[in-house]
């Protein structure tokens, strides 16, 4: 993924959640969601990231600056729409031409970097579609006919995300088929919307029919706004295929828009948190209350009991026992340790 490169959507007010910052810097396990896709895009292989902001944009750039890398940002000065959004970020693609960007939303933290590099794998289709070997070190040249991929999950309740119609059945593997649409819900018929498969609202476009196909978008007639499933539209009619990759995990569709569905995410992280510790070695023999934080390092035959809260950069080592009820932060546990 050399010359790839990614747009982040950080735009949005986040008006339910009742904050005076933006939605992105609302945190799911001690970390703003922006950081976890962030995270996952570096992870991905992916060095060059611009982040679109909008509302109280000063949060989000004071944010990033506190980054140990560089991450470029553009603004959005009004709500028109993720297509809108994009071409804020024109001048940032037009440095990217002849190859591929990722373009994903801010506030929807549990994309994960397999199925970030999987989609790219399909977007740079040359017959061998295998992870495992695709030459990801090699400089990507724009695919013949590939303009588009877009990331779906399929989820049990759709209710209000676009449905993903195909042209052909999907291929069993990698779930690859020539997509056909993207049907807002509110556009969709009955039979439609029993399509359980959506769109996660992650991308990757070929950057020159991207650039294209952003100079034909126009409003929309209802809502006034520029929206960046249209350009799907655009791509087939220029005669260039766009493909669907269904992940794997629903969850990386979720995303918050009040503090409730806030709270959904954090405890799908924190779960997901404690069970790789416990995999690696760690007796939490009660999660009641259990808080730790992603960059905390835990070694095996420690215990962690109920109602404790770790996080920071904390480092615990071998046959300790944190809690119940004990709060570290940045904190160097020596081997062996009783923590109260």
């Amino acid at each position: 993924m050399k010359n790839a490169s990614a747009i982040i959507l950080a735009g949005g007010e986040g008006k339910r959640m009742k904050s005076n910052r933006p939605k992105v810097l609302s945190e799911v396990m001690f970390q703003p969601m922006l950081k976890w896709v962030i995270d996952a895009v570096k992870a991905a292989g992916i060095e060059d990231i611009c982040v679109v902001t909008g509302s109280k944009r000063e949060f989000v750039e004071d944010y990033l600056k506190t980054l140990p890398f560089e991450v470029e940002t553009v603004y959005q000065p009004e709500r028109l729409g993720t297509g809108h959004a994009v071409m804020m970020a024109i001048p940032f693609l037009e440095k990217h031409r002849g190859s591929d960007v990722l373009i994903l939303n801010g506030d929807a933290p549990f994309i994960a970097v397999d199925t970030i590099r999987n989609a790219f794998v399909i977007q740079n289709m040359t017959g061998e579609i295998d992870p495992e070997v695709f030459d990801w070190e090699a400089p990507r040249k724009p695919s013949e006919n590939r303009g588009c991929t877009v990331i779906s999950a399929e989820v049990q309740d759709p209710t209000g995300y676009g449905r993903i119609v195909y042209e052909t059945d999907a291929e069993e593997f990698f779930h690859l088929s020539t997509l056909k649409a993207i049907v807002e819900e509110k556009e969709a018929t009955d039979e439609i919307r029993k399509i359980r498969e959506v769109n996660s609202g992650a991308y990757w476009f070929e950057t020159d029919i991207l650039l294209d196909a952003l100079s034909k978008l126009k409003k929309s007639e209802k809502t006034g706004e520029y929206y960046l499933t249209d350009t799907i539209e655009i791509i087939k009619d220029s005669g260039n295929a766009v493909m669907a990759y269904k992940a794997e995990n629903a969850d990386s569709v979720l995303g918050a828009n009040d503090c409730a569905q806030l709270a959904q995410l954090n405890e799908i992280a924190r779960m997901r948190i404690i069970r790789e510790h416990q995999k690696n070695g760690v007796n939490i023999p009660c999660t009641d209350g259990v808080m730790i934080g992603r960059d905390v390092t835990i070694a095996a035959n420690t215990t962690i009991l109920p109602s404790s809260v770790i996080k920071g950069n904390t480092k615990i080592g071998s046959f300790c026992e944190i809690g119940p009820s004990a709060y570290l932060e940045d904190a160097d546990i020596p081997e062996g340790t009783t923590v109260r």
